[in-house]
């Protein structure tokens, strides 16, 4: 089940992404790291009302923001559509002993159907250059790599921006 999160889903949601970020970090992925997710962005995510847990057996294993604002550091990106009307994906996670069985993908199909059915005109998002399952993830999704950007606090690596016209 996917709902809309609570503070008191903090704690979980933060077990899942330290989880992913450990995982990635493994992998030689230096996407998240001890600062990035954090509680702080999540509340933020909550009290805008952005913030998506998915449950599994009333388990928080992942959660998804689907935001209206748009980041400063996609202003140079040429977007397929205009800058208004569009929807924003952050922070999406699985928790790693549930990826690989379909529940990102219902997290998109969650996001997907949210912006159709409240007509927005694209869905917008970042990957990290070096996480190739990602950008393969959203590519098989009909995502569009449209150009790069850099969060330096996070990595020297860029990060590629993607959109999907609804």
């Amino acid at each position: 089940m996917i709902r809309k999160a609570t503070s008191s889903d903090i704690n979980a949601i933060l077990i899942v992404t330290k989880a992913c970020a450990k995982t990635m970090v493994d992998k030689g992925i230096y996407q998240w790291n001890e600062h990035y997710p954090n509680a702080a962005a999540f509340e933020k995510d909550i009290q805008r009302h952005e913030l998506y847990v998915l449950t599994h057996k009333e388990a928080i294993i992942g959660s998804i923001v689907i935001s209206t604002m748009m980041d400063a550091e996609y202003e140079p990106i040429s977007w397929l559509t205009p800058n208004r009307n569009n929807l924003y994906i952050h922070r999406l996670s699985v928790h790693p002993n549930y990826q690989g069985q379909g529940y990102a993908q219902q997290l998109m199909y969650f996001a997907e159907t949210f912006g159709k059915d409240h007509g927005f005109a694209s869905i917008r998002l970042d990957t990290f250059s070096q996480n190739h399952r990602n950008q393969k993830f959203y590519e098989l999704r009909n995502y569009k790599r449209l150009g790069s950007i850099y969060f330096p606090k996070q990595s020297e690596h860029p990060f590629y921006c993607y959109e999907y016209v609804l």
